[in-house]
């Protein structure tokens, strides 16, 4: 038999109970969040180490050719040479997809170029780990022995497929949200690279100025600027530092910046006038984009008011009436 709580109750629960517990996760929460914010690194201290990594292999040449550098793997380890052997020797290894992967987790912001060969080797890899684990659960052992055929069948070709796509599922969508977060900070940046190009910094010096300045909050685009200045600074063509940067951001507002600083290289024409006007159009453009979330917002609430707000007004306002009319049907009410 349960004892019957000895504390104030409320729907037959126990209030101080419920109390008790909620204080201790409400405590829990408070002493995680001080750990959190005593521990709490630097995010910028590993995008510094690696661009301070890539001035050093500049200042070396390592890097000096890069349209040369780019057809082959750069920065290889014995590992990785072993793992490109065999995928050559296997004849599964092309250098037109060796260099698709590349340019994709430049955009991911993956430095290392030697991982190309590790997606291909998990590509090829994964899938075949994955379905021999889904024949041994699946069919080797009573896991799921209300599974049917089908059912297992389906789970098999879900775990292959997801071998073979998770690596470039995975590449895919952190270079989207790190395009997404480079796409909101550039107009900011070009604002400052305007006002930097009206102060009489060079590019490469204004490039490193708003590095700086928007590092804190847009890390990703003050990871790119700041990699553009180095490169500004050691390579010998300084065109080859802007198409870095386009190869690094798949954004067709940054091909636009980078177009506009290759002919004010070449021609000479104003820096500050033509990233002002590129600044002008990329507000247009992010407005623009608001305006238009902002305009599907009635049609996404429809959904939601319909299925979760008129319902309940529904009973708010209609419910006492029913009561009522219940009521006087089964004559329990005042007159019955």
């Amino acid at each position: 038999m349960i004892a019957p709580p000895s504390g104030p109750t409320l729907l037959g629960v126990d209030v101080l109970l419920v109390g008790s517990i909620l204080a201790g996760i409400a405590a829990l929460a408070t002493v995680m969040a001080i750990y959190a914010a005593v521990t709490v690194k630097d995010p910028m201290a590993k995008r510094v180490k690696a661009l301070n990594d890539r001035r050093a292999e500049l200042k070396t040449g390592m890097l000096t050719q890069s349209t040369r550098k780019r057809q082959s793997l750069t920065r290889r380890s014995d590992t990785t040479d072993k793992v490109k052997d065999t995928l050559e020797g296997m004849k599964v290894l092309q250098e037109s997809q060796v260099k698709m992967i590349q340019q994709k987790l430049a955009q991911a912001g993956f430095r290392n170029k030697e991982m190309a060969v590790v997606i291909i080797f998990a590509r090829m890899i994964l899938p075949v780990v994955l379905g021999l684990i889904g024949v041994i659960v699946l069919y080797w052992t009573d896991t799921f022995p209300d599974w049917g055929p089908t059912k297992r069948f389906l789970a098999f070709a879900a775990l292959v497929i997801v071998g073979y796509k998770g690596p470039e599922i995975y590449l895919a969508n952190t270079a989207s949200k790190r395009t997404l977060a480079i796409q909101k900070g550039l107009p900011d940046a070009l604002d400052l690279l305007v006002i930097c190009a009206e102060a009489g910094l060079t590019v490469d010096a204004a490039f490193n100025r708003v590095a700086k300045e928007l590092g804190r909050a847009y890390p990703e685009l003050g990871d790119e600027f700041a990699l553009t200045a180095i490169e500004l600074s050691f390579l010998t063509e300084r065109r080859q530092a802007f198409e870095n940067l386009a190869y690094r951001v798949n954004l067709d507002a940054v091909r636009g910046v980078v177009t506009t600083m290759v002919q004010t290289e070449r021609y000479g024409t104003p820096l500050a006038s033509a990233l002002r006007v590129l600044s002008a159009e990329f507000r247009n453009e992010r407005m623009m984009r608001a305006e238009e979330k902002a305009a599907r917002l009635p049609a996404i609430m429809t959904v939601p008011l319909i299925m979760f707000i008129l319902p309940v007004l529904f009973i708010v306002i209609l419910g006492p009436a029913a009561c009522s009319i219940a009521d006087a049907f089964s004559g329990d009410g005042p007159g019955g």
